[in-house]
């Protein structure tokens, strides 16, 4: 694997700790900024819809530009982002400076993931975007808690103030480590980009994506009260288990990685129904503490097992544009994690109790797996329509057919006419 896709492994983890820390900095935010709770939590809420909106507008905005310089673009803009966060004096300058941050963010996830994927070939998508994600899991595992432990021992904004140096540190890396990738000679236009969207695997992906990540972000925005008022597990515990959790996520990135490449299909479907049983064992036991405990890691392990293969099926199906095939991938999971917490709010607010977040989640996991089965009997479907092509014919090749097959029907890789590599859209 290359070095500067470990960069950007780095610098998402500058972007992953922004994006969570504020999970426990949210009570020392509304003393100082004289402002309840739930309102200092709309700063995470602007941050993710921000994440949703800016992926495919910094997508499209930046088709024509160097990759690179997008990117050190990009990695500057939120650093400074952070910085002003850092400075602001008031409640509405800290939330616009969330907002201009995550769409920085959304955009280096963009246009980071078609440069990691254009720096590998086709056979290490998935373990490349693992590399990417595992820098999300670290953000999860270690940036978060120290962001609480730098705001509890030195205020919120020293936690704004590291995530600025980390951010200094990837623009660095960026800079010397991430190689100059040429632009395609002739240039698409964006309606020729946009045209993606008109093939149904393109979106089928966007839905699983969706509720495999809302499914799990569902019942885990709402773990630690769980822990202590369902589990009766202390508060010192919540961090030991969210740690868990990340450790788990970073393990199940690291397998997943290695095995969606060549069993893609398999990885989705065995990962998102493992996320069901375990949710719905969570609503089952959520009262043990021991089970509690246990099946944080293990949900950690299962939502992240499917992540790399979540990105690379994005970029298999859309490979006509991978820039927004990144996009798409990023605001898809943001969706997911938009719409998870809120669903699981509504249940709790009609007065089912926080288990019952658990039981909202893996109905959001059932309706995923049901869209993955639909996914597969199409591409499968494609598959022997191709065989069945007369000796000597040329069967059109499908944006979605750059991967190498799998017995569990993964892409397949199709030969085009000498010199021809431009993409024919999909007949899915």
């Amino acid at each position: 694997m290359p070095l500067a896709v470990y960069i950007l492994g780095l610098s998402v983890f500058a972007l992953g700790t922004s994006e969570f820390m504020l999970s426990g900095l949210l009570p020392p935010i509304a003393e100082d900024m004289d402002v309840s709770i739930p309102r200092a939590g709309l700063l995470i809420s602007a941050f993710a819809i921000g994440m949703v909106v800016g992926a495919p507008l910094l997508a499209a905005a930046t088709l024509r530009l160097p990759r690179k310089t997008t990117l050190l673009a990009l990695i500057s803009v939120f650093g400074l982002g952070q910085v002003a966060g850092a400075l602001a004096p008031t409640y509405d300058i800290l939330f616009v400076s969330r907002v201009v941050s995550a769409l920085a963010c959304a955009g280096f996830w963009a246009v980071g993931a078609s440069v990691a994927i254009a720096m590998v070939p086709v056979t290490s998508r998935a373990r490349a975007m693992a590399v990417m994600i595992g820098g999300l899991s670290i953000a999860n595992v270690l940036g978060v808690p120290a962001g609480a432990f730098l705001g509890e021992h030195l205020g919120w904004r020293s936690a704004f103030w590291a995530v600025a140096v980390a951010s200094a540190i990837a623009l660095v890396g960026v800079l010397t480590r991430i190689p100059r990738i040429p632009l395609p000679e002739r240039h698409s236009a964006l309606r020729g980009e946009l045209a993606i969207y008109r093939d149904r695997q393109v979106w089928l992906s966007i839905g699983v994506t969706a509720l495999a990540a809302g499914g799990v972000f569902c019942a885990f925005s709402y773990l630690a009260p769980l822990l202590t008022d369902v589990a009766g597990l202390a508060d010192g515990w919540v961090p030991t288990v969210l740690a868990l959790f990340g450790v788990g996520a970073l393990v199940g990135t690291t397998v997943g990685g290695r095995v969606a490449d060549a069993h893609l299909f398999g990885v989705l479907l065995s990962g998102i129904t493992a996320s069901t049983v375990l949710l719905v064992s969570l609503a089952l036991f959520a009262s043990s503490p021991v089970a509690a405990i246990a099946l944080s890691f293990l949900l950690g392990f299962s939502a992240f097992y499917t992540a790399p293969a979540l990105n690379a099926r994005m970029f298999n199906v859309a490979g006509a544009a991978p820039t927004l095939a990144g996009a798409t991938t990023t605001a898809a999971f943001n969706l997911g994690n938009t719409g998870g917490p809120w669903l699981g709010g509504t249940v709790i607010d009609a007065g089912f109790g926080f288990a019952s977040t658990a039981w909202a989640g893996a109905a959001m996991t059932l309706v995923a797996i049901a869209l993955v089965s639909v996914s597969l009997r199409l591409h499968s479907r494609s598959r022997v329509v191709r065989t069945a092509t007369p000796r000597g014919a040329r069967e059109p090749v499908t944006p979605h057919d750059t991967a190498p097959a799998g017995a569990d029907g993964a892409p397949v890789t199709c030969a085009t006419a000498a010199g021809d590599d431009r993409p024919v859209p999909s007949r899915d």
